[in-house]
Parts: C-alpha cells; structure tokens; sequence
C-alpha cells in the first residue's frame, strides 16, 4: 500500500485540527506552518476535505478550519478515503470486482485479505488516538514486530 503525499498532508492537517484546543477555527497558513506543507497543496487539499466532511470552514478575519466532527469519530481511513478514493484496489479496481484463472486464483483471496487488514488498521485508529498518541493497543502491537520497518 502506498500513502501519497496529499494523504500524508490531509491526515496531519487533520491531526493539527484535532489537537487544536479552543474552538477557534484555525488558518491554513498555521496548518500549513505547523505542518511544513506548502500553503498552496494545503488549500487544495482542505477544500477536498471539506468537500468530503470532514471540515468546515469559516471566512472572515477570525475564519480558518475546524473538524466537521469530533475527532473521535473521523477515522484515518476516513481522510485517505477522502483523498485517494478506496484504501486498496488493485489496478483502480476493487478486489471483489476482479477475477483470475489458475494459477492464480489464489490471488482473490490474499488481495480481499489484505484489504480487509488495512481496513482494520486504518478504520480502528481515529485522529483523536494519533493526537494524543494513544494508539490502540493492538495497532502498537504491530510495530514492535522486528522487521516491521526493514525492507525484506
């Protein structure tokens, strides 16, 4: 699975938003600082953001972005989704759509599992446990795996 980079920004102006205390809505040039995202990408990808609801914005002087939601609620699925369409597919096709002829038959079913774990991953973890760093307890579990981060 590959994160492109307007995901990558989407989920840490997300999180910026998230760990945002007041209810004061925050600019996009304080995200994009924050952040170090350039302003420009970031426009882009916060009116993608709230084209999907997952933001809302607000103009004016004292106008930025804030959640649409609380942040319990908005998964970091939710916002890759927003920005890159389904977690994963194979060829820009979802794996229950695709069909294989031996030998590869047993391909269905590794793709349909490998769906199903990132699925669980990235649905089970919302922006509020990414900003106070209190990942679920499982989702950590994973990256104490030795090779975890080693390319085989």
């Amino acid at each position: 699975m590959r994160i492109s980079a307007r995901a990558d920004y989407a989920v840490r102006a997300a999180l910026q938003l998230a760990a945002s205390r007041d209810d004061e809505p925050l600019k996009a040039e304080a995200i994009a600082d924050a952040q170090d995202i350039p302003h420009k990408f970031l426009e882009s990808i916060l009116n993608d953001m709230r084209r999907g609801g997952l933001v809302l914005s607000q103009r004016g002087v004292n106008g930025g972005y804030r959640l649409a939601k609380p942040a319990e609620t908005i998964s970091i699925a939710d916002v890759i989704r927003t920005m890159d369409g389904p977690l994963v597919s194979v060829r820009g096709i979802r794996p229950p759509e695709l069909s294989y002829t031996s030998p590869a038959d047993s391909l269905l079913p590794l793709w349909i599992a490998l769906r199903s774990n990132v699925r669980e991953i990235l649905e089970g973890v919302s922006l509020a446990d990414v900003a106070s760093a209190q990942l679920p307890a499982d989702v950590f579990a994973l990256t104490n795996a030795p090779d975890a981060w080693v390319n085989p």
